[in-house]
């Protein structure tokens, strides 16, 4: 017994010394949570599109203005025909240009631009709750390929020390110094081994597809992610922070002054209207049977129109009614959007505090366990303990091991989980060195754009 366990120390030190050495090649081209977090704000898909939904609500703004300006519109006719009795043909043509203003429109244009206003910061702050989310997502699939792996290197150990195992109880029965009953326990723990191993690799790989489908680069090697900082002390900071702070929050009640300004412009249409228009005209008939112009001249115009409405079938007064819903329906959704932020302020908290608890027992439960799989294989060379024993402290070792990354894990995922129900685990608050997307930019490009049919990109 003595060599089999001699040889397996050689081996697993050989093992664990290529393993250094390949760390230690690796280690300076390893990627870190950091890396991962930019490359997912830079890469990102589904980040690009909400940021280019921002952009379609910033040119409400620039349409809502429209109603302040003039439209000026151009037309132009031309005509030819006969009569019945006669060969000769009647021509007719007319060419002008017609110019229409807005003097009065019972405030429509007005608040028309306040909620395409105010929805376009609600778009913002939908977008910066987007960004959270997604880097969010980034650490947790950085925190489950790195744990997934951890996971299969020990399920890996753990299958090579019960090939050992195995071999060693062959030799012992070879010399008649062991029973088939231990050769069997042990081939059953190297059977469920191997099946653990197979499952543990499956799952790295579909870690890694999640991983690669939200940064958008495959997983390479991994650093240790680090645990979160910057959090409150207590849960009631907390509360007060995402109360103040959470673009969640912040976006329903942008939404709720965007509904506020429809009710008014529906109201608005209830309202007079005054327009003013200007035109200019040229007219020229010809006449095929004088052979000269019988019709030529400029015609010019300049007027005011008021409209009063009266009743439209109902339809105005059913979408004030329906605005008003919104309104009510909006202010309701803020009250449930802070307590679904409350919820997951309360559960990131506890998930952290219980996380934290358990990767302390896990702790204490590996260095226990390898501390006892030691005592029963010294107890099994003196023959006071028997293979069974071995194996069930093996499987408790490893048991623990497992428990331990996951808890890591769990510690890890919960802090960032804390931040984001905060809201301040934007690209800026986490400091990640990349150029911020500023939706304000595309915003103020185009807000008072009068004319033009390219984006400010060159689109």
């Amino acid at each position: 017994m003595a060599w089999v366990l001699n040889t397996m120390k050689k081996k697993l030190l050989g093992v664990l010394l290529s393993g250094v050495t390949l760390v230690a090649i690796q280690s300076a081209h390893a990627e870190n949570l950091r890396g991962a977090l930019t490359k997912a704000y830079t890469n990102n898909s589904a980040l690009n599109s909400d940021r280019a939904s921002v952009r379609i609500y910033d040119e409400d703004v620039a349409i809502a203005k429209s109603g302040y300006r003039p439209y000026i519109n151009g037309f132009g006719s031309y005509s030819r025909g006969r009569s019945a009795t006669t060969t000769r043909y009647t021509t007719a043509g007319s060419i002008g240009i017609q110019l229409s203003q807005k003097i009065f429109d019972g405030f429509v244009t007005k608040n028309s631009v306040a909620a395409a206003k105010t929805q376009a910061q609600a778009q913002r702050e939908y977008l910066r709750n987007s960004e959270q989310n997604l880097l969010f997502s980034t650490v947790e699939a950085y925190a489950d390929v790195y744990a997934a792996r951890r996971i299969a290197a020990y399920r890996a150990e753990n299958l090579a020390a019960l090939e050992e195992q195995v071999r060693s109880d062959k030799a012992k029965l070879d010399v008649g110094d062991g029973t088939r009953t231990d050769l069997a326990q042990s081939e059953a723990q190297r059977s469920q081994a191997i099946s653990q191993l197979s499952q543990a690799k499956a799952d790295v790989k579909s870690k890694e597809a999640t991983y690669r489908r939200i940064v958008g680069e495959t997983a390479g090697v991994l650093e240790p992610p680090p645990a979160s900082g910057g959090l409150p002390k207590t849960l009631d900071q907390g509360f007060f922070i995402a109360a103040a702070e959470h673009p969640a929050i912040l976006s329903a009640k942008y939404a709720v002054d965007a509904a506020s300004y429809n009710v008014k412009t529906k109201e608005g249409a209830l309202l007079p209207s005054v327009d003013a228009t200007a035109s200019t005209s040229y007219t020229d008939i010809y006449n095929g049977y004088s052979g000269a112009n019988s019709g030529q001249g400029r015609a010019n115009s300049i007027g005011l129109t008021l409209n009063v409405p009266v009743y439209q079938g109902g339809s105005l007064s059913a979408q004030v009614r329906q605005s008003k819903e919104q309104l009510g329906q909006a202010e309701i959704q803020v009250d449930s959007i802070r307590d679904q932020v409350r919820e997951q302020l309360i559960s990131a908290w506890s998930q952290l505090e219980g996380s934290r608890s358990a990767t302390y027992a896990y702790r204490d439960s590996v260095s226990a366990a390898r501390i006892a799989l030691e005592g029963r294989v010294q107890e099994n060379i003196v023959g006071q303990a028997t293979t069974l024993d071995v194996l069930n402290s093996r499987s408790a070792l490893i048991d623990a091991e497992v428990g331990l990354v996951d808890a890591e894990r769990d510690l890890i995922v919960a802090g960032y989980a804390v931040k984001v129900a905060l809201g301040s685990m934007g690209a800026a608050a986490l400091g990640l060195p990349v150029h911020i997307y500023d939706p304000k930019e595309h915003y103020n490009a185009v807000r008072n754009k009068v004319i033009g049919i390219y984006t400010p990109d060159g689109r």
